[in-house]
């Protein structure tokens, strides 16, 4: 199984990229299962409800081992970015997650595009202060990574090249 994460700061186009990556290559798109959490609280959750949404997240992982292709619209470093952000610290859970997420490549999303109003979303005024955070960590992790920027015709021709080889 090849597994790509799609990861950066909200509203850089993680989702879309995600499920036009999957259809392309007739693989599967593993969805953000925090947006689903948080439409069902109305947006509302505390620092522990993240250990929650990322052991969801992980087991949506663990549901596609035999799958070809994977496409996550999210990984553990947005839960990691997104509580040290949000809450100043990091859990065990998150952390050690993290440790043992293993993606093929990463796509970091470069907020580029269009700010999405979104009732979910917190940071509009801080996307590219955030994408610094997860170059930062990705190079720090030395997980092998594209960014990815622009348009979604520009967008995807960079993951084809990547996903091809």
């Amino acid at each position: 199984m090849k597994k790509f994460a799609i990861t950066g700061p909200e509203s850089s186009g993680k989702t879309t990229l995600s499920i036009e990556l999957a259809n392309q290559f007739n693989g599967i798109h593993v969805p953000e299962f925090a947006r689903e959490f948080l439409t069902n609280t109305n947006g509302i959750y505390s620092e522990s409800d993240l250990d929650t949404m990322a052991q969801a997240q992980v087991e949506s992982w663990n549901l596609q081992k035999d799958t070809e292709i994977v496409f996550c619209d999210t990984d553990m470093l947005v839960f990691k970015v997104w509580s040290e952000y949000k809450f100043g610290r990091i859990s065990t859970y998150i952390l050690e997650a993290l440790e043992l997420q293993n993606f093929d490549h990463y796509f970091l999303c470069r907020p580029d595009i269009p700010w999405e109003e979104d009732p979910l979303r917190e940071h509009p005024e801080a996307r590219n202060e955030l994408f610094e955070i997860y170059l930062k960590e990705i190079k720090k992790r030395n997980y092998p990574y594209t960014i990815i920027e622009g348009d979604l015709e520009n967008r995807i021709r960079i993951c084809e090249e990547i996903i091809k080889k």
